[in-house]
């Protein structure tokens, strides 16, 4: 399935898995054929050349599912939901009818609200926002991220490592209670329209 949807998004990215995989294991067998060390080479080789075929092909999967979620509403939202870690996420927390939207995540580095939109309009909803989660968790450290292509902004691609390099400010512990006290708050928002990624998940990390 993944490599469908690999191939989609880009026809040359599986011969490029195997082209990477079949020449590491050709440069194994010169050097086993050189040293006299055949079969200890080849299977090395050949274990070297599935991992690394692994690496690429993951590489190529987690562009491929960039590329899907590029430009849908709520893509932010999915990416923040398959972080790595102790990450708790609220999706859609305020927006517009312009389909502006704004995340709330809460994790080690306290509570990180990330937009989605163009950055004049979403800039007053992160300010408001941030007033709003400040009123119950007033010494926790507050980060707004723009998610977005535009001057200043976080692109889609790099929002995970852009969070992933906030300090960490929080305990475990006080992650659930920071978040169990944001979920006082009332909502009262407007969906935007049009669909939101369902079943949008990013590779966990690199493949093994």
């Amino acid at each position: 399935m993944i490599a469908q949807i690999i191939n989609k998004a880009n026809p040359k990215g599986m011969p490029i898995v195997f082209a990477t995989a079949i020449a590491t294991l050709a440069v194994f067998v010169v050097l086993g054929l050189v040293t006299g060390l055949v079969w200890q080479l080849i299977i090395l080789g050949f274990m070297v050349a599935l991992t690394l075929g692994m690496v690429v092909f993951g590489q190529l999967a987690q562009r491929a599912q960039y590329s899907m979620l590029g430009g849908q509403p709520g893509a932010a939202a999915a990416i923040l939901q398959s972080m790595r870690g102790n990450w708790q996420v609220t999706p859609v927390v305020a927006a517009t009818r312009d389909q502006d939207v704004v995340h709330r995540a809460v994790g080690y580095p306290g509570i990180v609200l990330v937009s989605e939109g163009p950055g004049a309009r979403v800039q007053k909803m992160l300010v408001a926002e941030k007033k709003r989660v400040q009123r119950v968790a007033i010494d926790v450290p507050v980060y707004d991220v723009q998610c977005g292509d535009g001057e200043g902004q976080v692109p889609l691609k790099k929002l995970q490592r852009h969070l992933m390099k906030l300090p960490r400010n929080l305990k475990k512990q006080a992650v659930s209670e920071v978040n169990y006290r944001l979920r006082a708050l009332p909502q009262s928002i407007a969906v935007p329209k049009g669909p939101m990624p369902k079943g949008a998940r990013m590779p966990r990390g690199k493949m093994r």
